[in-house]
């Protein structure tokens, strides 16, 4: 997993509420088994006028031009900036393999759905929580100045947009998973001398515990 330690990006403003999994991803592109190339499809019932499946080719269906994602320079776009409960519905982690693979690093809404929340950590990307008041704030400077970049720091628990500059709340060990480039399964492993030691001293204390 890339580390996520400070990031600069093109703000992609969704002024809207209730953003679920499905219209982050698809039920059709759950059928994948890779982790990885779901960038194309992220959005995709808004993106494309043209049903899909994983495997139609994206040169085949036609973008829609009302939709951000496929104007400049929200196509190249890589903080979103949304409303309340961003993720919510099913817990498909390929919702955020999208989001990721799509270039974005930075969720910035007031809510999230949990286990989505989760999923972000993951996989790299930070959903970052802040007051409703704050959101509606940064909303008015994002939508008086399309195309604005914001740059967030992990390291120092910062956001900045515009003239503003917001401190947020991250948990620690979520915090350093980030800059270490870690999931949870990767921060396990991270102790796996210790904990063969300790299963070697097991077997030493207690070998009946281990017969086969």
């Amino acid at each position: 997993m890339q580390p996520l330690i400070e990031h600069e990006g093109v703000v992609i403003p969704l002024n809207r509420a209730n953003i679920d999994t499905d219209m982050l991803l698809p039920k059709q592109y759950l059928k994948s088994l890779e982790s990885f190339g779901f960038g194309d499809f992220l959005f995709d019932d808004e993106r494309y006028l043209d049903p899909g499946e994983i495997d139609t080719p994206i040169e085949s269906r036609r973008r829609n031009p009302a939709c951000i994602l496929n104007s400049s320079p929200y196509d190249q776009g890589s903080v979103v900036l949304a409303q309340a409960n961003f993720g919510c519905g099913s817990s498909r982690e390929h919702a955020v393999w999208a989001l990721r693979d799509f270039g974005v690093r930075v969720v910035v809404a007031p809510s999230f759905g949990d286990i989505f929340r989760n999923n972000c950590f993951n996989n790299g990307v930070l959903p970052l929580q802040l007051e409703q008041a704050q959101i509606d704030a940064l909303f008015a400077v994002v939508e008086s100045q399309p195309g604005i970049r914001a740059k967030v720091s992990v390291s120092e628990r910062m956001l900045w947009l515009g003239d503003r500059q917001i401190a947020f709340e991250l948990e620690e060990g979520r915090r350093q998973r980030l800059l270490q480039g870690l999931d949870e399964i990767g921060e396990t492993l991270a102790f796996a001398e210790r904990i063969k030691a300790y299963e070697n001293m097991r077997k030493a204390e207690e070998p009946w515990l281990f017969r086969e």
